[in-house]
């Protein structure tokens, strides 16, 4: 089953997938918030079907409480950074701000000229849990889905932390839809970042060093997870400010992302746009 979020004549919804049509669950008050049971337990609508190409796309999960980004986890990526291989995930925060639908622009901010790709696999929580035992946190994921953890990587090294670069307002794609977990198999799954047409990054998500069970266990240790909330598990080698020469998004550029299993991603990169529709301009 794949959940989708988005918005029709003015209103937000939640429906399900099936191939280019949404049937809507439940009322307009109904979100990926309400969690796997009751998302299950919605009323199907299936004479008020819509197609796909008719709604406007929201992130799939549009106002997540928590995001949570692990950073390091695949080797190729460890390596190419040149970094120790970490024994605990290395963590980070994104907000609900930062995201964007699939199929909305990249907009690139007028402060940076160093913009980065990291395609990576996004768990999305269903139901809530505190200290979950890494055996029984599959049950509390409603699915996954794609995103694009697009990094300002000159504001990313202005210090030892990791937020200025990671949490621009806008910059973070995610979606196109949630793909329960009975579709998905993350032995061999693959995924991929394709910019312009050539490949960039190339993994499959056995190679996670810290597979899905153990992250909802382990950051259920320290806070409770909610339906709805994110986690972005890390991506692969070939990110463009390890190549030698650096790549960086530009206008112009089309920016995918793929995994087998859920579909793709695809973004187009633009200078930011001010009010107006003038390019933002720093000063």
């Amino acid at each position: 089953m794949k959940y989708v979020s988005y918005q029709i004549e003015g209103s937000a919804r939640v429906g399900v997938v099936e191939g280019d049509t949404i049937v809507p669950l439940g009322d307009a008050t109904l979100t990926v918030n309400a969690g796997t049971d009751a998302l299950q337990a919605a009323p199907r609508h299936e004479t008020r079907r819509v197609p796909l190409a008719q709604v406007s796309l929201l992130p799939a999960s549009p106002a997540p409480k928590k995001i949570f980004c692990v950073g390091l986890n695949y080797l190729d990526h460890v390596e190419e950074t040149k970094r120790e291989l970490p024994r605990y995930p290395v963590l980070f925060p994104k907000f609900a701000s930062n995201l964007i639908a699939a199929g909305a622009p990249i907009q690139l901010p007028p402060e940076s000229r160093q913009v980065d790709w990291e395609g990576e696999l996004a768990v999305i929580i269903g139901r809530p849990g505190r200290r979950i035992a890494r055996g029984d946190a599959l049950d509390h994921v409603l699915g996954y889905s794609i995103a694009n953890d697009i990094t300002v990587r000159d504001y990313q090294y202005k210090t030892h932390q990791w937020l200025q670069g990671k949490a621009w307002d806008g910059s973070t794609p995610l979606g196109p839809w949630i793909v329960t977990p009975d579709q998905m198999d993350l032995t061999t799954a693959g995924i991929r970042t394709i910019l312009n047409g050539e490949v960039v990054q190339e993994s499959t998500l056995s190679k996670l060093i810290f597979d899905v069970p153990r992250l909802v266990s382990e950051l259920s240790e320290f806070t409770a997870l909610e339906p709805g909330d994110v986690i972005l598990t890390g991506t692969p080698g070939g990110v463009g400010y390890r190549r030698n020469p650096q790549v960086f998004l530009k206008h112009g550029d089309e920016i995918r992302v793929e995994i087998d299993g859920i579909g793709r991603i695809t973004s187009t990169v633009a200078d930011e746009v001010a009010a107006g529709g003038r390019p933002a301009s720093v000063g």
